[in-house]
């Protein structure tokens, strides 16, 4: 799906809130969940101390929290309950189904103002590759020339692009029920995160997989695994380089190559494959 640039605008402030990976208030939150489901408005208000808080905020400031928490569920009924191990430990690779992320960017981090410019993503599940969305996004903010000459997105192309918050709804239902993939994940999540939060939108959870660490399991002798040295390793055309489609589109080729060396080392399963990564290898054959 291509999102088309559009004339409208939705206003939207930053929440002001932000919560660190596995934080003593997020392990309150779970110890709460052990011993029944809760509603977002329960959590909000034994753990974050807010009493009356609008029904959507409560809903994100619970999801942002919950994060890190990938054994953390809502249900239909927007109740948070504890679920067994993620469904997706127990697939096999094949069965697995990913969104491939690429985010091109104004530079530096989030945290210092750095903007989502360009977004792209692609499915892949049993060795398909799929465009699910693209789009320009207008960071509210100019582009340097330094980013321009690298991606070749200039301040024109994004005038009359839409906001985050205009495609954030289309981003969510993009990343839904998927493992979120990337070259560096570490930095793609942090952007898309942040712009998920900026527009007040209910970021997904789940697990998250970073084709450079695969990369150094799968391919250890590699020197170097930047995405244009793994493309050249695997043959992958990279169509448009710094651009998020281009780049997207490149990534999950590679990503299907990395599952493949990973599965002829023995490597089935998404949980066994989280082990291999970290190192833990009771199926690959060694030698004698």
């Amino acid at each position: 799906m291509r999102l088309e640039p559009s004339a409208s605008r939705a206003a939207s402030s930053p929440p002001g809130i932000r919560f660190r990976a596995h934080s003593s208030l997020g392990e309150e939150a779970i110890e709460l969940l052990r011993l029944a489901p809760r509603p977002s408005a329960e959590l909000a208000r034994r753990v974050l101390g807010l009493r009356g808080a609008a029904p959507g905020l409560s809903v994100r400031l619970v999801a942002q929290l919950l994060e890190p928490y990938p054994e953390v569920r809502r249900d239909a009924r927007g109740v948070w309950r504890l679920g067994d191990a993620p469904a997706e430990e127990r697939w096999p690779l094949e069965a697995l189904r990913f969104a491939v992320v690429d985010v091109e960017t104004t530079g530096g981090m989030p945290s210092c103002g750095g903007r989502v410019v360009e977004i792209s993503v692609f499915h892949v599940r049993g060795g398909g590759i799929r465009e699910a969305l693209t789009s320009l996004v207008d960071p509210g903010v100019p582009v340097s020339p330094w980013i321009s000459r690298l991606t070749g997105i200039s301040n024109r192309m994004l005038s009359g692009a839409p906001r985050f918050d205009e495609i954030s709804e289309a981003v969510r239902r993009s990343l839904e029920g998927r493992i979120f993939v990337a070259h560096n994940a570490a930095y793609d999540w942090r952007f898309v995160g942040a712009e998920m939060r900026r527009t007040r939108s209910l970021l997904p959870t789940g697990p998250r997989l970073c084709t450079m660490r695969l990369a150094r399991r799968a391919i250890p002798g590699l020197r170097r695994r930047g995405l244009g040295s793994l493309a050249c390793y695997y043959g992958v055309e990279i169509e448009e380089r710094h651009r998020a489609r281009g780049d997207a589109r490149a990534t999950a080729a590679i990503l299907l190559r990395l599952l493949a060396d990973a599965e002829r080392k023995g490597v089935t399963g998404w949980k066994e494959l989280g082990r291999w990564m970290a190192g833990s290898t009771p199926r690959e054959k060694r030698p004698c």
